[in-house]
């Protein structure tokens, strides 16, 4: 998928469920879908807990979170345990999760989706969902989407500031720098011209408006400083 691609509205079970739609699931919220190469490896059981203390967070920020590989319902079950042993550090645990786990056992979603990895294959020579992230919006369009090798675990740390930097473009016409967090200074749109970017971006204060000096002289590294954008 492309960004600004709409996900198609996929019939899916999960671990928990069967026959969901994926249009109703989103609702009107965020959607974070993310795929695994298999249940019951290391990787991905490191990747799945660190979600599971993080799925607060998640939505705090009205992002639901669907996971999804290859594997059966059965099989998320019966691996949701390890998970959450990761996660307590006991033996003495329940299956639940605070997300759901998508059995697309006949790799249809994950090849539409453009989630499988053609290199890395299982013992029958099955080619693996990826470590793919997808960000949709309540309008079922892709955001952002990032991919990751199978032996590279994500940061999900990044990935919700990730989640932050778009949904913060969604609502002002600003743009984050490098390394930004969230509660920090932004940056003007180019398209803006001067005058809207001190009226809808700066509360109509001109010193919340900093133009960098450059070499080139010119005018388009404008950062914002403040939060009267989100007020506007």
């Amino acid at each position: 998928m492309k960004l600004g691609d709409t996900v198609p509205n996929f019939t899916f079970d999960t671990d928990l469920r069967k026959d969901q739609s994926l249009h109703s699931y989103i609702g009107d919220n965020w959607l974070m879908l993310f795929s695994h190469p298999a249940d019951f490896t290391p990787v991905c059981t490191t990747e799945l807990a660190e979600l599971v203390k993080l799925a607060p967070e998640f939505s705090m920020r009205h992002v639901e979170i669907l996971a999804i590989s290859i594997d059966s319902s059965e099989t998320h079950r019966a691996w949701a345990k390890d998970i959450n042993a990761v996660v307590k550090g006991c033996l003495s645990v329940g299956h639940h999760l605070p997300f759901e786990i998508i059995a697309d056992t006949d790799r249809s979603i994950c090849t539409e989706l453009g989630m499988i990895d053609p290199d890395e294959v299982n013992s029958q020579g099955i080619c693996l969902s990826a470590r793919a992230v997808m960000l949709f919006g309540p309008d079922r369009k892709l955001k952002s989407k990032i991919l990751y090798p199978a032996t590279f675990g994500r940061n999900f740390v990044e990935i919700l500031r990730m989640v932050d930097g778009v949904q913060l473009g969604s609502k002002a016409p600003v743009a984050t720098p490098a390394n930004w967090t969230s509660g920090k200074n932004v940056i003007a749109q180019p398209s803006l011209s001067q005058e809207r970017v001190v009226e809808e971006l700066c509360g109509g204060d001109p010193d919340k408006c900093k133009i960098v000096p450059l070499p080139s002289g010119k005018r388009y590294l404008r950062v914002i400083e403040g939060d009267a954008y989100l007020k506007s």
